[in-house]
């Protein structure tokens, strides 16, 4: 499934300030799911780093998907960083 090779740390930082907007889910479910403890953003599983929700290893496939939605957020709280 993920064969390329990864490239791009995404941070939701700091997570507990996500309003729930959805806009991150929206523009890239492969990459953004929503909580359904606390209803705030976090990174789906197949991409978490070490198994944290708010920290995620992408692959450069998903590029423009992880920029769109760091773009869209509200509150500026996604962050995108090559390897």
């Amino acid at each position: 499934m993920k064969t390329m090779v990864e490239k791009f740390k995404v941070l939701i930082d700091p997570r507990d300030e996500c309003i729930s907007d959805g806009t991150c889910w929206v523009l890239c479910p492969e990459v953004f799911e929503m909580n359904e403890d606390d209803g705030k953003s976090q990174i789906t599983e197949g991409y978490r780093v070490e198994g944290r929700i708010e920290e995620g290893s992408v692959p450069s496939e998903l590029e423009n998907c992880i920029k769109d939605a760091a773009d869209a957020c509200p509150v500026q709280i996604i962050h995108v960083e090559e390897k």
